[in-house]
């Protein structure tokens, strides 16, 4: 009977302590407070910032158009293996983001972490947007304020258990979360595509395949994916998938007209929208960065 409850002591123990470490491990880690606290936003360059980051290709209501388009009051669905998630308000309102400062859009986009310490589930794409300049956030940021807003609220992610328990996702951060860049960038034309494309433009979040837990397959890296909605292919654009000439994909990015004078649909069509805002060298850089790419089949 001693030795049962010793044992039974012993068990009891080791529980408590991992779960201890479980906690600690798991727990959000915000940005330093100083991050931010320098920066003065230009709501100009914000809104390159947000053309770049295709704020609104999820946060405008399903079906906007024109200048319906900045209105970002949230709403359209994202199916995944994992349940349903609901892009939020970001308008400049009290169901938005109207209470946030620009340490708050920071911690969101580059920790993952809301305004009230929780983690923000991946369908939010800041396993890219951590590669951000915090400058270029405190610009968004600047240009987010002086859109319409809207008081619509949010809607309720569609997630069973045990993804619903949001405290795992610290566990997933600690396994797929990391902060540099995945591809060498050999000049500075190619460094300005690496930082649109893998940081605000996040291509990967659709072209590159994930694994069992939603992680990204950097081996794979923007090779094609399957459809997050099941329908489908997202197409291999490293070189070893798209042969076009660099001017080609310049083009493409912002007209939407392939070489064969096909045209950009589905949620492609959108990034061209949103890339048809940005100068062209921008749209040269991320050409250039993708013919850089390893020839992946």
């Amino acid at each position: 009977m001693y030795t049962f409850l010793r044992v039974l002591a012993l068990l009891v123990l080791l529980s408590l302590i991992g779960g201890a470490a479980f906690w600690v491990l798991t727990a959000p880690r915000p940005l330093s407070d100083d991050v931010f606290t320098s920066l003065t936003g230009d709501a100009e360059a914000g809104e390159q910032a947000f053309w770049a980051g295709g704020c609104a290709s999820c946060h405008a209501a399903p079906g906007a158009e024109g200048e319906e388009r900045l209105v970002l009051s949230g709403g359209r669905a994202f199916p995944s293996d994992f349940g349903t998630f609901h892009a939020p308000n970001i308008t400049p309102s009290e169901a938005g983001i109207g209470g946030w400062s620009v340490a708050d859009l920071g911690n969101a986009m580059m920790k993952g972490v809301s305004p009230d310490g929780a983690h923000y589930y991946p369908a939010f794409p800041y396993t890219s947007y951590v590669r951000a300049d915090p400058q270029d956030i405190a610009d968004l940021y600047a240009f987010l304020v002086t859109l319409p807003a809207s008081d619509t609220a949010n809607m309720p992610h569609e997630v069973g258990f045990p993804f619903s328990v949001r405290r795992l996702l610290g566990g997933w951060k600690l396994l797929f979360f990391r902060e540099g860049w995945v591809m060498d960038a050999p000049d500075a034309t190619v460094e300005r595509g690496r930082y649109l494309a893998e940081s605000l433009g996040h291509c990967s979040e659709c072209h590159t395949p994930r694994n069992a837990l939603g992680g990204l397959d950097k081996s794979r890296w923007l090779a094609g994916a399957p459809s997050p909605d099941g329908k489908g292919q997202v197409p291999n654009i490293t070189p070893g998938g798209l042969d076009w000439s660099e001017s080609d994909i310049a083009s493409y990015l912002q007209t939407g007209f392939t070489p064969e004078f096909d045209s950009a649909g589905g949620e492609m069509a959108e990034v061209v929208q949103n890339l048809a805002n940005l100068p062209e060298e921008d749209a040269a850089a991320i050409a250039a960065y993708l013919k850089s790419l390893p020839a992946l089949p």
